[in-house]
């Protein structure tokens, strides 16, 4: 899953929950702006950070190994 869809992903969670953006920084601890660029897919945020937000949604982010052909 890419940035885009993770970000799409957890708009749509916090629209689902009510919650406005500048509540959600002020949850995680992070600008608004932070909160803008991930769910725009454009920001790079830390892993930590997303981890954060996601998890304030009630998302979990899990990281799988590819197998190699």
């Amino acid at each position: 899953m890419d940035l885009d869809k993770i970000g799409e992903t957890i708009k749509k969670r916090r629209e689902l929950l009510d919650l406005r953006q500048e509540d959600m920084a002020e949850l995680c601890d992070v600008s608004i702006k932070t909160i803008h660029v991930i769910e725009q897919g454009t920001g790079n945020p830390a892993f930590k950070t997303l981890r954060k937000v996601a998890e304030l949604v009630g998302l979990e982010l899990t990281l799988q190994i590819k197998k190699v052909s």
